[in-house]
């Protein structure tokens, strides 16, 4: 039986895959700073067919309890596997008036799971099988006007996991680096954003990923060739555009 650990389990990207994870009979690890809200949808999981879930508190600013969070889902004996939501996105604007944000928007999206990945790693090692998925975003694919500070954090991460997939894919542990363009959740609400989509269609191309073992996936795919283009942009012509 496969074992997934969720960090960000609340999110609305998770949400979706975690039914699809259920429905597949995989035992889950549900993490996040709302006991309330993990309950509920440890609930449901249940109720879709996840033989065991357990509810675990993750803090991506806190990492004085990541040694006991791993030692319980390590004690399992099956394959472990391990996706990661965690982020925070607030307003670029909000960012420039306050600066002592950077901090947590870093914790949240980049130090803080990139810690606990490398705390865990070692064991997912050991068993020489396992998938990390790790859930970036295209705003890391070149710095922008409205959301770099964002984009920093996850370009960070995303610069984590392909380090991160060159030293654990020699030990049998793949590691999917997930790009997705603006999605329909709570962090972009009320957002007039291009390309929009949606979380279960997120959880349809995370699913793909892990069957294919893909190393880094758009979502949606279109974004792939916009950030292509965006990148190739001179950059003294770049830094003229408000995009």
């Amino acid at each position: 039986m496969n074992s997934w650990i969720i960090l960000g389990a609340t999110s609305g990207m998770a949400r979706p895959f975690l039914r699809k994870l259920a429905e597949q009979g995989n035992a889950l690890f549900l993490a996040g700073r709302n006991q309330e809200e993990l309950e509920t949808l440890a609930a449901d999981c249940r109720l879709r067919g996840a033989p065991a879930v357990q509810v675990m508190r993750f803090d991506a600013r806190d990492h004085s309890n990541y040694a006991d969070l791993i030692a319980t889902f390590t004690a399992q004996g099956d394959v472990l596997n391990t996706a990661v939501f965690s982020g925070s996105m607030p307003d670029q604007e909000v960012i420039d008036a306050n600066p002592a944000l950077i901090e947590g928007v870093m914790a949240d999206s980049y130090t803080g799971p990139a810690t606990f990945l490398q705390m865990l790693v070692p064991h997912m090692e050991a068993r020489s099988a396992g998938t990390i998925l790790g859930v970036g975003s295209v705003a890391g694919d070149r710095g922008r006007l409205g959301n770099y500070v964002y984009g920093a954090a996850k370009a960070a991460f995303a610069t984590y996991l392909s380090g991160l997939r060159n030293r654990a894919g020699r030990k049998g542990v793949h590691v999917i680096t997930v790009k997705p363009g603006p999605v329909d959740t709570a962090m972009t609400q009320g957002m007039e954003l291009p390309f929009m989509t949606t979380p279960e269609a997120v959880a349809d191309d995370l699913m793909k990923a892990i069957e294919k073992r893909r190393n880094v996936v758009y979502t949606a795919r279109i974004w792939q060739v916009v950030m292509t283009v965006i990148r190739l942009i001179p950059e003294p012509i770049f830094k003229k555009m408000s995009i």
